[in-house]
């Protein structure tokens, strides 16, 4: 059977996206490389097809095709002709902020081809900003961002409900359709995470942990400002130690990155200073061992986010495939993916917008960095400790309910799996395609030369030059170099390469200094220069210029 184009994309690539090993561990590279890996195992495709920026990137994105579906065919496209995906008529990106990406369909007709992004961290001024300038891109409706959340989609709404009224109040018009926002959750490779008995019972081992004791373990970033703030959760485990029988321990290991001292401080005198009575552990979270351990050896999986910076919530999954109950804030992805059969959600509580309306202006005023702003909302943001001492209380009293809860997390982890989340993600590739063939009567093609992000530099500038020359007419003569550098040696010199970028080839730029030398005295004009170069008439006219700009080639006069 020939599989549906219309269901299949063209990857948007770098490796920053991609891949957690050479760029350093956060939840949008481990997403992305989980992503790319359960579409190349699970997408219903005849090929892989990659938008790129670099050879490498080309490269890398083949190899791991190549390892996981070696026999589909894999074609690299250059983001400067990116309608070469055809005949696929979709680009997945990995992220939510593709304005960009319109303004470079935009030459080719916004109905070229669909965009679908996807949300990650919503909350910095990079992402807010950039909804803004989405939508007053080229952006059409057989676009879409995909929300990772029901949550998240609401959130994105409300900005895109404030940047729609602002189009009405400033320029009285009706703002143009939005993208699709379907809602569709991250994914996991389930066998991934299957528990380990033996590094279970080492990591038992070194806290010194026994059978009747209950272990709590957190993966995470351990970022007080950015992930979650761990004095309430240290509060509770106090709290809940207290209530327990004398002889059962209460353990916490949290295995994540520390980005700097400071967060390390808060998490180690914190603990130290607010529950003396409960074991800790600190593990290496950049280290695949360490977070099998983590997972293999504990009783409960502990996720308290507190921070805006938080968007779906990928580790509670994982925790439910690895066969344990969660407790959890309500907060986010949460909300749609921790069912009570799985485990608990501990209410959270904020303040009402207007009373954080000068966090916003700070940050956006750039007074404020990220992490202050992340920091001074999670401030603001109460996990409520006596409930959640409460359900402690209750793990850890209850083996048969840790099972029970355990076993049903399983099942509801076999729902994200990548196997059934890629044909629904396909679904909306397919959905898009649909939309753009219906809407491509009233699509419209911008000029290459005159968008308005990105205007031709002579379009913008034609005030500079004396004049503005064309090569349509006139005739060009090979200058007399006498010992003067040649062509390369002057390429040389001028070490283009240094930039790694040339305005064209150096072979190209030989072949028309060429052509025109085998005018001789008679010289030769563009026509000629194209018939014997096979050049257009573009590459040829840019050519030229630098070669009358280095004295090369002369007008021909009479």
């Amino acid at each position: 059977m020939t599989a549906d184009r219309r269901r299949n994309a063209a990857i948007w690539y770098a490796q920053d996206g991609f891949d957690p090993t050479a760029k350093g561990i956060n939840g949008r590279r481990v997403a992305g490389e989980s992503f790319l890996r359960g579409y190349m195992l699970h997408a219903d495709a005849e090929e892989f097809v990659t938008l790129v920026h670099t050879p490498a990137d080309a490269e890398a994105f083949r190899s791991q095709a190549q390892a996981l579906r070696p026999d589909l065919p894999v074609r690299g496209v250059a983001l400067q002709v990116p309608h070469r995906i055809a005949p696929l008529g979709t680009v997945s990106y990995a992220g939510p902020n593709f304005d960009a990406e319109c303004w470079r369909r935009a030459p080719y007709g916004q109905a070229a081809y669909s965009i679908c992004g996807i949300t990650h961290t919503t909350s910095t001024t990079a992402v807010m900003q950039g909804f803004f300038d989405l939508r007053m891109s080229p952006q059409a409706e057989w676009d879409a961002v995909i929300c990772t959340s029901n949550a998240v989609r609401a959130s994105v709404l409300a900005q895109m409900d404030l940047i729609d009224a602002h189009i009405r109040a400033r320029f009285g018009a009706t703002p143009p359709p939005r993208p699709q926002l379907p809602v569709l959750p991250l994914g996991i490779h389930t066998a991934d995470f299957q528990p380990d008995a033996a590094a279970g019972k080492a990591l038992r081992k070194s806290l010194g942990a026994g059978p009747g004791d209950v272990v709590f373990t957190t993966i995470s970033r351990l970022s007080p400002h950015a992930k979650f703030d761990p004095l309430p959760v240290y509060l509770a485990l106090r709290a809940a130690q207290a209530e327990l029988a004398p002889g059962k321990r209460l353990f916490l290991v949290l295995c994540g990155i520390f980005r700097e001292d400071y967060a390390r401080k808060v998490f180690e005198e914190g603990a130290a200073r607010l529950m003396p009575d409960v074991g800790l552990l600190i593990t290496d979270g950049a280290d695949p061992a360490a977070r099998k351990a983590a997972l293999s050896g504990a009783d409960v999986f502990l996720f308290m986010i507190d921070n805006i910076q938080e968007t779906f919530g990928l580790a509670p999954i994982e925790a439910m495939a690895a066969g344990l109950p969660v407790l959890v804030s309500d907060w986010d992805g949460m909300k749609d993916t921790v069912t009570p059969e799985v485990g608990f959600r501990i209410t959270t509580r904020t303040l009402r917008a207007e009373r954080t309306a000068h966090e916003a202006l700070r940050y956006q005023g750039r007074v404020d960095n990220a992490l202050q702003y992340g920091a001074a909302v999670s401030a603001m943001t109460e996990v409520d400790v006596a409930e959640m001492a409460r359900r402690m209380v209750d793990l850890a009293e209850n083996p048969d309910l840790r099972k029970k809860m355990g076993a049903a997390g399983r099942l509801r982890a076999a729902e994200y799996d990548w196997r059934g989340i890629i044909p629904r993600m396909q679904d909306i590739w397919a959905d898009l395609a649909a939309r753009r063939e219906r809407g491509m009567a009233g699509a419209r093609r911008y000029p290459a030369a005159a968008l308005p992000v990105a205007p031709s530099p002579f379009g913008l500038f034609a005030s500079y030059p004396t004049e503005q020359i064309g090569f349509a007419a006139g005739r060009y003569v090979a200058a007399d170099l006498g010992t003067r550098p040649d062509i390369a040696a002057t390429l040389a010199l001028r070490d283009y390469g240094a930039l790694k970028r040339i305005f064209e080839s150096a072979a190209h730029i030989g072949a028309v200094h060429a052509a025109i030398v085998a005018g001789g005295a008679a010289g030769a004009d563009r026509a000629a220069v194209e018939a014997v170069t096979g050049l257009g008439a573009l590459t040829v006219e840019r050519i030229l210029i630098w070669l009358l700009k280095y004295d090369f080639i002369r007008r021909a006069t009479g």
